[in-house]
């Protein structure tokens, strides 16, 4: 449990109903790599889950608009 600086406690996985599956820890993995080399748009982001061997939904290929749809559909 964290404490938010107005007093509040944050559990970061409350909305959860499930682990995260290996795909998604592998995407999750793959983005934070990428901002923790500092790339900060969305074509940079992308070039990191090539990069990293993520595999795009249904076989595509990554793209901005897929992994907007992406993230969408996983935090859902």
């Amino acid at each position: 449990m964290q404490f938010h600086p107005n007093g509040q406690s944050l559990n970061p996985h409350q909305t959860r109903d499930r682990a995260p599956s290996d795909y998604e820890n592998l995407l999750g993995d793959a983005l934070e790599r990428s901002f923790a080399a500092g790339v900060q748009d969305i074509e940079g982001v992308v070039q990191g889950l090539i990069d990293y061997g993520v595999p795009a939904p249904e076989g595509k290929s990554w793209n901005a608009a897929l992994l907007e749809s992406e993230l969408k559909r996983l935090g859902h």
